[in-house]
């Protein structure tokens, strides 16, 4: 397991299974698995890996990293799988989102979007610049965050959820691993085009960012590695703080 910034200056971070079984005891609701250089290395998810992890699990296991092809998810779902998380493959063959969910049923299909901000100057209706505030926007990357593409992340989400996906995990590439707290902008944008379930992802670094993503990003489920993975917050320190701000949480 490794935990970087931005997906690069990757650092050690503990044995996968260990880190799983020790996430369901402290009460995760879920756990995702990404192999994160599998796209660009060209190569498919570590299964024995998948099969370690599920077997210490009674929570849902997501995996992704290297899915490709019909194939690659059903091998991931057979070894222990309840998701299979697609992002590049999904991208470069957005058919595949709708044959997975054809197959599986779009339960079992999470399109990733790692999104990275741009700032689109406005322009007056003469064609000459205007003074209002640039407005936001956000492009899709690919192979791990390192690929950009022209793809807008809001109409993008939109077409990903027409195909059948069931979830769309959603990384901000301008705050993950950074701890500063999510894009609560992107992830309310997104939210608000979709009507299936959006997990935030990038910059936890404290309990109250979650409940921020929750109150203001208007995320379905909230997902963070470091914080959890390095001992500065517990599960159950987190949920109970979740509690004290009237956030509904599962508790244990």
């Amino acid at each position: 397991m490794v935990k970087g910034v931005r997906f690069l200056n990757l650092r050690d971070a503990g044995h996968p299974a260990e880190l799983a079984e020790a996430y369901n005891r402290q009460g995760a609701d879920e756990l995702v698995l990404l192999d994160i250089s599998a796209s660009r290395e060209g190569r498919a998810t570590l299964m024995e890996t998948v099969n370690q992890v599920a077997s210490r699990l009674f929570i849902p296991l997501t995996v992704g990293g290297g899915v490709r092809t019909l194939d690659d998810a059903r091998r991931l779902l057979s070894s222990g799988a309840d998701k299979v998380s697609v992002n590049t493959a999904a991208v470069e063959s957005p058919g595949l989102v709708e044959e997975i969910a054809s197959r599986f049923g779009s339960q079992a299909v999470v399109v990733a979007i790692d999104a990275r901000r741009k700032v689109v100057n406005s322009t007056t209706p003469q064609g000459g610049a205007s003074h209002r505030p640039p407005k936001p926007a956000w492009t899709v990357t690919t192979h791990g965050g390192s690929r950009p593409t022209a793809l807008d992340a809001f109409e993008w989400a939109e077409r990903v959820e027409s195909l059948g996906a069931g979830e769309i995990l959603l990384t901000s590439m301008d705050t993950d691993g950074v701890q500063t707290g999510f894009d609560c902008e992107l992830t309310a944008a997104v939210a608000g085009r979709v009507r299936i379930p959006v997990i935030a992802s990038g910059g936890a670094g404290e309990p109250r960012h979650f409940a921020e993503v929750f109150l203001e990003g208007h995320a379905d489920a909230a997902l963070a590695a470091s914080i959890f993975h390095f001992g500065q917050y517990s599960l159950p320190d987190l949920k109970s703080y979740l509690r004290q701000e009237g956030i509904p949480v599962r508790v244990i």
